[in-house]
């Protein structure tokens, strides 16, 4: 085989001997002057993880799309078909950027502008994962869903949550500090509907349901010691009260069509790795209504053998999350041209 053949692909292999597996990935047409390629042996594996509604923040990849081609290429792909302008959302204060229509596509945009800047380094993952929200960005960086059709999908599907959460009263809070038994005794008390949202590490729960049975459960939660914080929410996210969102997204994703994973990815409705792309759809209008298993997500992740975790979008919400799982797993947070170069800096030494 020759140099191009071989340096157009990930080549893979086992050391028997040591069970580890490592990497080559290297992609000849990124090889110039003006950006080296990174490239080497690697001995773990990397995984690409996308945080979801909660991390966006002002001003969100301005700095990434003012700097690199590539990202300004995709937000201006994203911009272009949207109903709103996208860097006035982002780029500007307003008080639409916390606004679950407007936060879901502008999330994605800048997830994926930082992904293409990454990459066209020639740092590739072995696997990706997105919390909520995320995993769309995962399923774009998968190969198995278009980015275009994933733009036009998360914008229906925030104003779907927003339709549900208007005809419906939720609301949400996180549970620090306590397990999911405790917190199940004091469900068993009240009347009405609360469920697990979120299961995100070993000491952060979120609850999800009715407002008024939530606001039951607040007593009775530091009766028993319980720590619960109420979230700002415009609904009760992850629970059976976006059940008619989780209809109308169905729909939407009928009007796509899907591609086999190129890149291993995990859902959040199971917490592991989908085999067959072909039950995407089924799992995302699923997750609606489900509770998402993040911890699960990145136990998986590990017992695959991945060592680097890089978090990709604004802030370090990740990374706090995955270090109550496991503190010896290194998380590099991407969300600046500085913070890429620590990326790059960290991977050719490891």
């Amino acid at each position: 085989m020759d140099l191009e053949s071989v340096a157009s692909q990930q080549i893979s292999a086992k050391w028997i001997a040591g069970q580890s597996v490592f990497s080559w990935n290297k992609s000849l047409d990124m090889m110039n002057e003006n950006k080296p390629n990174i490239w080497r042996y690697r001995m773990s594996k990397i995984a690409f993880i996308y945080p979801g509604q909660g991390a966006q923040s002002p001003m969100m990849g301005k700095e990434m799309v003012e700097t690199f081609s590539e990202a300004k290429e995709m937000f201006d792909s994203a911009n272009d078909q949207l109903d709103f302008n996208l860097y006035d959302l982002c780029h500007t204060d307003n008080d639409l950027l916390n606004d679950t229509a407007y936060t879901q596509p502008a999330l994605l945009a800048v997830s994926i502008a930082i992904t293409e800047v990454i990459e066209s380094y020639g740092i590739k993952p072995d696997y990706t994962a997105g919390l909520s929200l995320g995993e769309y960005s995962a399923l774009v960086a998968s190969g198995v869903m278009d980015y275009k059709d994933a733009v036009a999908v998360v914008r229906k599907r925030g104003q779907l949550m927003q339709k549900a959460g208007s005809e419906k009263e939720g609301a949400m809070a996180a549970i620090i500090g306590s397990s999911e038994e405790a917190i199940q005794a004091v469900l068993d008390q009240i009347d009405g509907y609360v469920a697990f949202a979120n299961f995100n590490n070993p000491k952060q729960i979120v609850l999800s349901g009715e407002k008024n049975a939530l606001e039951l459960c607040y007593p009775l939660f530091e009766a028993a010691k319980i720590k619960a914080i109420p979230l700002k929410v415009s609904g009760a996210f992850h629970s059976e009260l976006m059940s008619s969102a989780a209809e109308g997204l169905a729909d939407v994703l009928d009007t796509i069509d899907l591609d086999q994973a190129t890149i291993p990815y995990l859902t959040n409705v199971t917490g592991g790795v989908v085999e067959d792309s072909g039950q995407t759809k089924e799992l995302l209008v699923k997750q609606l209504t489900s509770p998402v298993l993040w911890e699960q997500n990145v136990r998986t992740l590990i017992d695959l053998g991945v060592e680097t975790f890089v978090e990709i979008g604004p802030g370090k919400t990740l990374a706090g999350l995955i270090k109550k799982i496991d503190r010896k797993k290194k998380v590099i947070s991407v969300s600046s041209p500085e913070t890429l170069e620590q990326l790059k800096a960290y991977l050719e030494v490891n």
